[in-house]
């Protein structure tokens, strides 16, 4: 594999995690647990896997510079956040519409990407926005949802989530000097966790919740892949692709819900959610493929 796909890799394995997350939240439901506490579950049993990795390997906090410390605390809130909202748009939106609103941070991280590097999108990105978009709406299945009855408050957390996440995103993609990956991770993870506890549900620590009555583990699958591994990987890869690409190749997390969901939860597939998963993909390579394709011919014509 060469080097220059190594990390374009590592974030399709990133969001291939959080694609997991949605089913594992389903299935602490189904166990009479809220979607609250399963996602308060998560910051805190991840938090407690990154405390544990951190005294294990750095020990001491890093200090960054006041701009380094502001992109930390930035991406930290940004992480929570989106789980906040995203949540609270589940309770007025179907499934299926709220991973469609959630998936809006494809174009919205590209124009984020594009508006602090003073560019326009390239032909190969808006031709992937256009793909996701629609593979996005054929895969979700939105197109048998009833959209009439819907309240306002449902489109704009969707769309809150989705801009939330474009965000985490971009400050992922600040590199962060003398910082590293897990004093990093740390710091974003403890932020997240605040914003967690301040919004949801906190008290799963002490009314016995947690690990007394067996929320931990769905807490120790929800924080390996919702947070140990997406966010170590997200501020390895992202600095060295940037905002823009990540957006796009962050997409594969809806494919990977839904068949996740189809293998562990048995909902059923239709064609068009088929053809929609297909798309999504072909959306999110395309800028890739396109990009060494063109590195490819340039190696070629230097040789030559």
């Amino acid at each position: 594999m060469k080097t220059n796909l190594i990390y374009p890799l590592l974030i399709v394995i990133a969001s291939s995690s959080y694609g997991i997350l949605s089913t594992i939240v389903k299935v602490a439901m189904q166990h009479g647990f809220t979607s609250a506490e399963a996602v308060s579950s998560q910051y805190i049993i991840g938090f407690i896997l990154v405390l544990v990795i951190f005294m294990l390997t750095d020990r001491k906090l890093p200090k960054p510079s006041k701009k380094g410390i502001l992109i930390l605390l930035c991406a930290g809130i940004f992480t929570g956040t989106t789980g906040i909202v995203y949540g609270e748009s589940l309770k007025y939106l179907p499934a299926s519409l709220a991973v469609v609103m959630l998936f809006q941070f494809t174009w919205i991280g590209l124009l984020i990407d594009c508006a602090l590097h003073k560019r326009l999108p390239s032909r190969p990105e808006v031709i992937s926005i256009i793909i996701l978009f629609v593979g996005t709406i054929l895969a979700a299945g939105v197109l048998n949802v009833d959209l009439s009855g819907i309240p306002l408050q449902g489109w704009l957390f969707g769309f809150a989530a989705a801009v939330t996440f474009a965000c985490f995103i971009q400050f992922n993609s600040r590199p962060v000097e003398g910082v590293t990956t897990t004093s990093r991770v740390f710091i974003v993870s403890f932020v997240a966790l605040i914003m967690i506890s301040i919004f949801l549900s906190p008290e799963v620590i002490w009314n016995g919740k947690l690990f007394m009555e067996g929320l931990w583990k769905y807490g120790l699958a929800l924080g390996l892949f919702g947070i140990i591994l997406p966010i170590y990987l997200f501020s390895i890869a992202i600095p060295k692709i940037g905002g823009a690409l990540a957006s796009i190749l962050s997409a594969i997390e809806l494919p990977v819900a839904v068949t996740v969901s189809v293998i562990v939860l048995h909902e059923p597939l239709t064609a068009l959610q088929i053809m929609g998963i297909v798309l999504v993909i072909v959306g999110m390579l395309l800028p890739t493929i396109i990009a060494q394709r063109r590195q490819n011919d340039s190696l070629l014509d230097a040789q030559t």
